[in-house]
């Protein structure tokens, strides 16, 4: 089972929110779309399950188109920011339409999530806070046990604790039921430690789309004092350098040298992937990974 998207263009007005998008999501593996607000993560999943119309290009589900087609938008669920219910409709009567959508909701699993997190059943949906709101998703998401979970920035409105239970119960419901899981989001420290395959859009464009551990190969932090450093330096791809004191850290693009290569008083380390999804952003050049 995969998902492709093909050449898909969107403008809003003067804004091209989307340009020549191109990418797939295969079978049972869970994937990051990382992006700052505004780089067109939203967009692209809004056109994957044809609440917004692409200017251009095309989608498809094993090779069948997805627009206007019920069969394969069933097998998608998405957790978007909007809200489609009802004015009156209560959570529980929200659950219990589930099935009526999706043919393997288990509405077992929803009142026990909903238990779990303190989900108020009898509460009008429009009603709940910002956070309960975002509760009420993903236990909607989590019980549909669709082949594909589209999560846009699911832990919006979360207080630290709510998001902690929120990843946990991702992983829990991924090994119980494997399924693909694309989670959309900018917090990228929060997500690194979950996802497999990194897809990072910026100003409507994938710029990378690899797996993790293959895009962190190609960079590097190096520290210790500004003057050893500023020589080590010389002639390398540096990203970025960050000054405390008299001791400097420099994110430098390329394979990390092995320790015996340093000078003495340099420590080498890993760029992690909030680090490297930073320096990205802020230098466009680092190497590694598929476009």
């Amino acid at each position: 089972m995969t998902i492709r998207v093909k050449n898909i263009s969107k403008s809003f007005g003067q804004t091209k929110a989307l340009d020549q998008v191109s990418l797939e999501f295969g079978e049972q593996k869970i994937y990051g779309l990382l992006g700052n607000n505004g780089a067109g993560k939203s967009t692209l999943l809004n056109i994957i399950t044809s609440r917004y119309i692409a200017d251009s290009g095309e989608v498809t589900l094993d090779g069948e188109s997805m627009f206007d087609n019920d069969n394969a938008i069933g097998r998608v669920y998405m957790l978007g920011e909007k809200d489609y219910y009802p004015e009156n409709m209560k959570v529980n009567e929200a659950l219990k339409w589930g099935s009526r959508f999706y043919p393997n909701f288990d509405l077992e699993l929803a009142y026990e999530l909903a238990e779990r997190f303190d989900l108020p059943l009898k509460k009008k949906i429009l009603s709940l806070s910002t956070g309960y709101k975002t509760i009420f998703k993903f236990v909607m998401a989590f019980s549909t046990n669709a082949d594909f979970l589209l999560l846009d920035e699911p832990v919006l409105g979360l207080d630290a604790q709510h998001r902690d239970m929120f990843y946990k119960l991702l992983i829990e419901r991924y090994s119980e039921n494997p399924c693909t899981i694309v989670v959309s989001t900018h917090l990228i420290a929060e997500v690194a430690s979950i996802i497999e395959h990194c897809v990072i859009i910026k100003n409507g464009q994938i710029i990378k789309d690899a797996p993790c551990e293959e895009l962190l190969q190609f960079g590097y932090s190096i520290s210790g004092t500004a003057n050893q450093l500023d020589e080590y330096l010389q002639g390398k791809e540096v990203l970025s350098v960050e000054s405390l004191g008299g001791l400097k850290t420099a994110y430098v693009g390329g394979v990390a040298p092995q320790a015996g290569e340093l000078p003495a008083g340099l420590e080498v380390g890993k760029l992690n992937l909030q680090d490297y999804f930073i320096q990205l952003m802020n230098s466009g050049n680092i190497k590694g990974g598929s476009k």
